[in-house]
């Protein structure tokens, strides 16, 4: 069922010609329909919860295969420090914002990462570690689509009005939008100078999901063990930064590199799929409007701040 979704969300975006449409989200909103609406037979809930760990997992692991250290070296020493920056400042404010809104803790985390690092991908590895509901994931899911999009249809009229040159302009791009689909789609309106700038500068975020991880993960083992239980040891990261030192050593080929981005991309989507089939919108509305002014909050302050970082202003 998780594949038949996430066949049919692929097929609805490569018929729209719409590149910036993710897949992920149509197949989020393809489960959370069905879930609420016919509803699930209890015999598919093993086929949910592998394409939720393990597939979820696999998937983490292959993006490694998309990333390598000379890629880093596209933006230079001062760019990649302004990106870090960036990412590091927006998930601090943004737990610290969420704690004085009331929004739970494993929703401002989500929040967090989707906004800092790449979008629906950071949302749903993180939460192996964060441990949120599906209601959690399918909302910071959501919303970052929502901001992410408008970011792609703002910032390509900022830029000029901003005085940006193409390479600070895709700079700025992959600093601070958040899917890499919706990168591409904003930066290379700058310019082919412009789409590579913010490639890079996006995959340079994306490399620090790996860190991130391991230390959302080391806060969630600490709080569990001060609570007498347990949290995840997220291994799969471990996995993901070894394909990534790989793929430096010994890239993949063309030929070989576009099936493998294609399967990365369809498992996260079988994944997502899945999150939406376990779903219910009733508790998803539970949640208000607060988790939605905190990513405002978060989208506003990444796309300021990005430009100070990185000496664009």
């Amino acid at each position: 069922m998780t594949a038949f979704l996430a066949a049919t969300a692929t097929a609805v975006q490569k018929i729209s010609g719409i590149a910036a449409l993710s897949p992920l989200m149509l197949a989020m909103v393809a489960g959370i329909l069905l879930r609420n609406t016919v509803g699930i037979r209890a015999s598919v809930k093993p086929g949910i919860t592998f394409s939720l760990k393990n597939l979820l997992r696999f998937a983490v692991i292959l993006l490694g295969f998309q990333l390598t250290w000379a890629q880093l070296a596209g933006i230079g020493a001062v760019g990649f420090i302004g990106v870090v920056s960036t990412l590091v400042a927006t998930f601090v404010v943004i737990r610290v914002v969420g704690r004085m809104l009331g929004v739970g803790p494993a929703l401002t985390d989500l929040i967090a990462a989707g906004t800092s690092v790449c979008g629906a991908s950071a949302v749903v590895a993180c939460n192996t570690v964060t441990r949120g509901s599906d209601e959690d994931v399918a909302y910071a899911i959501a919303v970052v689509t929502v901001f992410g999009s408008i970011s792609m249809l703002l910032f390509p009229i900022l830029g000029p009005a901003l005085g940006l040159t193409g390479a600070d302009y895709g700079l700025w791009v992959g600093a601070s939008v958040h899917e890499v689909a919706q990168v591409t789609g904003a930066a290379f309106q700058g310019g082919a100078e412009a789409g590579q700038s913010g490639t890079v500068a996006k995959l340079s975020r994306v490399i620090m999901l790996a860190p991130l991880i391991l230390l959302l993960g080391a806060m969630a083992r600490r709080n569990a063990d001060s609570a007498g239980g347990s949290a995840p040891m997220p291994w799969f990261v471990l996995g993901f930064v070894a394909v990534m030192v790989i793929n430096s050593i010994w890239p993949l080929t063309a030929e070989i590199k576009v099936p493998v981005v294609g399967t990365t991309t369809f498992l996260l989507t079988v994944a997502l799929a899945a999150m939406g089939l376990e779903t219910d919108v009733r508790k998803l509305r539970a949640r208000g409007t607060r988790p939605l002014v905190l990513w405002a909050i978060g989208w506003l302050f990444i796309s300021v701040f990005a430009i100070l970082a990185l000496g664009l202003a």
